[in-house]
């Protein structure tokens, strides 16, 4: 049996790290007047379009279209007109599926219960079918086109929770969530899991793994010990394709990148295609998620 623990919190090497740079600075600044200006000649941005679609089973069909910004664009002073600005409007947006044709109407609208954001949708509902494929065309107004094609995965059932407490203190628990994997395909998992909010809190783990390392059927995603009598813990483990696994994965080194001054630059893998300069991601969604009250 195989554990996969993932702490939420900044690692110490981070922080050694941030430690060690802002060291590395002062010492600098101290050695005397070693400043000195230089140019960069950096290329002309070229602005992507940007695609979201999530096909889960039961819901309309939403799309987000967006259009990318420079790094070094000026910070936004109207939220509003930027988001205006970021959504693309005017495009012919098709999904096709087992023969039947669902046109995305344009109107910018968002879910009150998730409170995600998309500007395309058709009130249908996505039909839960794990045998045909969903295939997408963007037409752009300059009739450009963006294209992919995904399937929806059938649900890998979370088997239990087990909330155990600290020998030690008995006061906080931590949280094992077991599931069954198939060991006769490869299989992706999207693993998240909430503190007592599904909508307003941060995830306490949000990430996507593969089952290479499981060798005996029996997936365990751990938590460290966390959680406290009382609270309430949300549990989702998403099963998910291989190019939406290198998406999210290839989203959070960019993320990282941004965010880290010795990073290097990371691309985004994208399962888009078609002339139009895009990328995204075109992919179904499908979960099990349980509820547990943390319990002596």
């Amino acid at each position: 049996m195989k554990y996969l623990f993932q702490k939420s919190n900044i690692s110490g090497q981070l922080l050694l790290a941030a430690f060690a740079f802002l060291l590395f600075t002062f010492s600098f600044q101290s050695c005397g007047n070693l400043e000195k200006e230089i140019d960069l000649d950096l290329p002309v941005y070229t602005p992507q379009y940007v695609v979201e679609c999530y096909l889960e089973p039961g819901q309309p069909f939403t799309l987000l279209l967006t259009r990318s910004s420079s790094f070094f664009d000026p910070f936004p002073t109207d939220p509003l007109e930027y988001v205006e600005d970021l959504l693309v409007d005017s495009a012919e947006v098709i999904i096709t599926h087992d023969g039947v044709e669902y046109p995305l109407a344009n109107a910018a609208s968002i879910n009150p219960a998730t409170f995600k954001v998309f500007n395309y949708s058709n009130p249908a509902l996505v039909p839960t079918d794990f045998d045909n494929d969903f295939s997408l065309k963007i037409t752009m107004p300059d009739g450009k086109t963006i294209t992919a094609t995904t399937r929806l995965l059938p649900v890998v059932p979370i088997d239990s929770v087990v909330v155990e407490f600290d020998d030690e203190q008995d006061t906080l628990a931590r949280c094992l969530t077991y599931l069954t994997d198939d060991p006769t395909t490869v299989n992706f998992y999207r693993r998240m899991i909430h503190h007592n909010s599904l909508i307003d809190s941060v995830p306490d783990q949000d990430f996507a793994t593969n089952d290479d390392f499981v060798d005996d059927k029996i997936l365990v995603f751990g938590t460290g010990y966390d959680f406290k009598e009382g609270d309430t813990i949300y549990n989702a483990i998403y099963h998910i394709d291989r190019p939406y696994y290198d998406f999210f994965n290839s989203l959070q080194f960019a993320i990282d990148a941004n965010g880290n001054p010795f990073g290097q630059p990371s691309s985004i893998i994208s399962n888009l295609e078609g002339d139009a300069n895009a990328l995204g991601i075109f992919t179904g969604l499908n979960y099990d998620r349980v509820m547990t009250i943390v319990k002596k």
